[in-house]
């Protein structure tokens, strides 16, 4: 049986270590996004998670996301976490603005053998948004 907050712990760490190839060995092929991904264009499932962090790699090239809380129940790990970054690229139709963002989130994530399996998020949008100096 997997320990999910150790499996937590990595998933982040991968994340913030942009090791797109090593997060994306923890996402099963056949996962579920659920949260409703921030560009029309996204492919479903695991590849349109690979796809929006790719972006934020590229926009926010020291992005980093920081567990603050997991709680783990059954087959599903949720963890309440921080993103941080300093807006340098194209990001949803944003230039570069120079800002650094830190937005609170909360995952929810089902694992099946050792993998996400289904994934639900929420994010302060409204919040990066204003960081990035787009919204009042």
């Amino acid at each position: 049986m997997t320990d999910l907050h150790s499996l937590a712990q990595d998933i982040y760490s991968l994340i913030s270590k942009h090791d797109l190839d090593g997060f994306m060995d923890l996402v099963a092929d056949d996962m579920i996004e659920h949260e409703d991904l921030p560009f029309p264009e996204a492919p479903e499932g695991k590849e349109g998670v690979r796809a929006l962090f790719q972006s934020m790699f590229d926009a926010f090239p020291d992005f980093q996301m920081t567990i603050e809380d997991t709680i783990v129940e059954g087959d599903k790990v949720v963890t309440r976490v921080r993103a941080t970054g300093t807006h340098q690229g194209d990001f949803m139709g944003i230039p570069a603005t120079g800002n650094r963002i830190d937005v609170p989130l909360i995952d929810i994530a089902r694992i099946r053998d050792g993998k996400i399996a289904e994934h639900w998020g929420v994010m302060d949008g409204a919040a990066m948004m204003q960081q990035l100096g787009v919204a009042g």
